[in-house]
Parts: structure tokens; sequence; C-alpha cells
């Protein structure tokens, strides 16, 4: 079992930046992917970012793609989420997950555990 506990959520002016961590209690993450997903109000959770833990591969959405930037710290099992040039529509809760394969996936059905979730909001 994993538990994943995301923090640095809170309100930001559009052209902002915020930097999300997602702190795992996982032994080791080597054989995990870990993602980043975000739900806003009447809308369907999406993919943001991933990042397969081992080889630090990494994708995104084509949305987030130059703005945001995942990365993990292996020494303390976190992963974060360094998000810039916010613009309003990333509003949103955002969720960071973990999948027991080292390869990353899109569909959040393909991820076993997910954290509480953090508060974005992103002001005009």
């Amino acid at each position: 079992q994993v538990q994943l506990v995301e923090s640095g959520g809170g309100l930001v002016q559009a052209g902002g930046s915020l930097r999300l961590s997602c702190a795992a209690s996982a032994r080791t993450l080597s054989d995990y992917a870990m993602g980043w997903f975000r739900q806003a109000p009447g809308k369907e959770r999406e993919f943001v970012a991933a990042i397969s833990w081992s080889s630090g591969n990494t994708d995104y959405a084509d949305s987030v793609k130059v703005r945001f930037t995942i990365s993990r710290d292996s020494s303390k099992n976190t992963a974060y989420l360094q998000m810039n040039s916010l613009k309003p529509e990333d509003t949103a809760v955002y969720y960071c997950a973990a999948r027991p394969y080292w390869n990353i996936r899109y569909n959040r059905l393909q991820y076993n555990y997910w954290g509480q979730g953090t508060q974005v909001t992103v002001s005009s």
C-alpha cells in the first residue's frame, strides 16, 4: 500500500508559478510511475504529467507542455510539479497518483494509489 500526500496548492495570479509536492510512503518507488492529474468543477479528471521513477522519463498533456515540469527526488520519495505561466484554465484540484509499474500511462484508471488532492486557483 502506498500513501500519497500532496501539498503546495493555493491562489495565484495568471502568469504566476506554483510548485506542487507529492510525498509517497513507499519504501522504494523504483518500480513505479507517478502521475499528476487535475479535475476542474463539472469536468472529468484529466492527465497532466507523469514520470517513470527509475528512468526519469516524462510526458505531458499538450495543454501544459513547456509550462509544467514534473520531477522526483528519490532521497525524499517525493514527486514535484513545477507550474509556470499559469492560466485561469489551470484552475482545478490537482491529484498525485502512483502505479506499481515503471511505464507511464495516461488513463486515470491505470493508477492504483491517489492522494487527497490540492486546490490550485488561478485568478485573471
